[in-house]
């Protein structure tokens, strides 16, 4: 009996981190736990966000109790911002965080990253992006230049892989053939 398995598939998804104000001294120790956690870092800034600016990175959470509590904690000291990149990176990301509230997630994670860094319900310690969907608004907020292009699969990446990766590679494998070392080792 043959077993049918599925071609392999690269999914690299992205998704935005954000280390707020009041644990930006633990920024290294934060970044690596992200890559001992299989993340890669793609793109990585420092800056200060602008009451304003926080307005409209957070314009979804506009008109909820905490909105102006969390606009003046966000712009209350600099921040850095990360791109994050790894197969299903969303969802590997907010595990990681844990609960949104640092209180609860010290109960029922005790491990995650806002359990750790958190100190209540709003200054959390982190921000992580709910959907992928999110994450590329996010990512574009914050980092305007970035190039947000989905990764080819399917039909796609076996043009790409036809066009351009087999042919080098080829040539290289060719090259490398017809140069026998004397000895190899």
């Amino acid at each position: 009996m043959e077993v049918l398995m599925p071609e392999p598939q690269i999914y690299v998804e992205r998704t935005l981190a954000i280390v707020k104000p009041d644990v930006i001294d633990k920024e290294e120790e934060i970044e690596d736990l992200i890559l001992r956690s299989g993340f890669h870092i793609i793109q990585k800034r420092k800056l200060q966000l602008s009451p304003e600016q926080c307005s409209n990175f957070y314009a979804e959470q506009f008109g909820k109790v905490f909105f102006p509590n969390l606009t003046a904690y966000m712009s209350s000291g600099p921040i850095v911002a990360m791109v994050l990149a790894r197969d299903c990176a969303v969802s590997y990301w907010k595990e990681l965080l844990g609960p949104s509230n640092s209180l609860r997630a010290r109960i029922t994670h005790p491990h995650s990253l806002r359990a750790l860094y958190g100190t209540d319900e709003l200054r959390n310690g982190l921000h992580g992006s709910l959907s992928i969907f999110s994450a590329e608004k996010e990512i574009r907020f914050i980092f305007p230049e970035a190039v947000l292009e989905p990764v080819p699969t399917g039909q796609r990446a076996r043009d790409y892989l036809n066009l351009y990766v087999k042919p080098t590679l080829l040539a290289g494998l060719t090259a490398l053939c017809k140069e026998k070392p004397a000895d190899p080792m």
